[in-house]
């Protein structure tokens, strides 16, 4: 702020652009402290999850992603299925 301020104070799209960067910065902090610190919110709650799966709703698994085309290509290994195991 200060460099703007002091060598292009007449830069007009320089300092809309880094009051909009401050600004993404604020809400950003904002987010992350409404969500402890994770920088993505759970979208649902530990025991829900722990109950669906046990129930048979959910699934779990590992996420796997093709780190190629990360975008475009992943699948879900499921536990107890793929492996080695026999039986």
């Amino acid at each position: 702020q200060n460099y703007l301020d002091n060598f292009w104070p007449d830069l007009k799209a320089a300092h809309e652009l880094f009051d909009s960067i401050v600004q993404a910065r604020h809400e950003r902090e904002t987010e992350s402290q409404e969500n402890n610190g994770k920088e993505y919110p759970e979208h649902l709650p530990m025991e829900i999850l722990e109950a669906g799966i046990k129930s048979g709703r959910y699934i779990q698994g590992t996420l796997n992603v093709n780190k190629h085309r990360a975008q475009l290509e992943a699948f879900v290994r499921l536990q107890g299925f793929g492996s080695k195991e026999t039986g």
